[in-house]
């Protein structure tokens, strides 16, 4: 269960001949609860992905690189500057695009607002699919903060300090982090298996942040212009959490389990 999460002190004891006792203890962290995750799950496009059970939320551990709806229609790939720039912040401007260009990228591909929701959102994703697998879905702002809590060592889940903007938490960040990519002091353990990779994001028209911090959209509107969002950067042991970055940025999208 998720109230079983948390840090656990194991003691043992041991006694000699005389009756004198030695002991040692050793401090475990659970990271994850009961609940049901299958190892991988495939997108429309047949890309594979591998998963992670956080508490009782189920995870992929890679970014989306899916480059059609679940409907099976194209999004947008758009490569060149000003197209990107010209992009609204509004919920109908759909583009993807992948970190300079580069296709292969292990970052996955970034998003507009638009098209992470799927564009249609009142049509055919009210239950906020957006262009995560059948059975999967964007991640609301919530349930950024439920992982956020499940994680962090000092913070859990319901506490104030996940409501807040900017840098909130403990040590949440080193959970979240991937153990390379990352600028020099960056790499974090990775204990929670979610493998937070540093893929930058598109502003307008420039690509900015490889290896200094990854961003992921929500599914949670704050205005008609932005959205919340989480990041996650080299020099941080924390996550930031903010809605400043207007719906037309490119940000990476992780999906969660129904």
């Amino acid at each position: 269960d998720a109230e079983d999460v948390g840090l656990y002190t194991i003691k043992a004891t041991s006694y000699d001949d005389e009756n004198a006792s030695t002991s040692d203890e050793v401090v475990i962290e659970l990271i994850s609860g009961g609940g049901s995750c299958p190892e991988t799950v495939t997108d429309i496009d047949g890309n594979t992905y591998n998963t992670v059970l956080i508490g009782n939320q189920c995870w992929m551990k890679e970014n989306l690189k899916v480059t059609h709806y679940p409907n099976g229609d194209p999004i947008p790939y758009v490569t060149d500057d000003n197209e990107w720039a010209a992009l609204s912040n509004n919920n109908t401007d759909d583009a993807y695009c992948y970190y300079n260009n580069n296709i292969g990228s292990e970052y996955g591909a970034l998003y507009s607002y638009a098209a992470a929701i799927a564009d249609n959102w009142e049509r055919d994703n009210t239950d906020g699919q957006g262009i995560c697998p059948d059975g999967w879905h964007l991640p609301t702002d919530e349930e950024w903060k439920v992982l956020e809590g499940t994680v962090d060592t000092q913070y859990p889940v319901g506490d104030p300090e996940w409501d807040g903007v900017e840098y909130r938490g403990f040590d949440v960040g080193m959970h979240l982090k991937s153990k390379i990519g990352w600028n020099v002091g960056g790499n974090e353990d990775n204990h929670s298996g979610f493998n937070g990779l540093p893929g930058g994001y598109r502003n307008n028209e420039h690509f900015n942040g490889e290896n200094i911090f990854g961003i992921w959209w929500s599914a949670t509107e704050n205005s008609t212009l932005s959205s919340w969002y989480r990041y996650l950067s080299y020099n941080k042991s924390n996550v930031y959490r903010n809605y400043i970055h207007l719906k037309s940025h490119g940000f990476a999208v992780r999906c969660v389990r129904n």
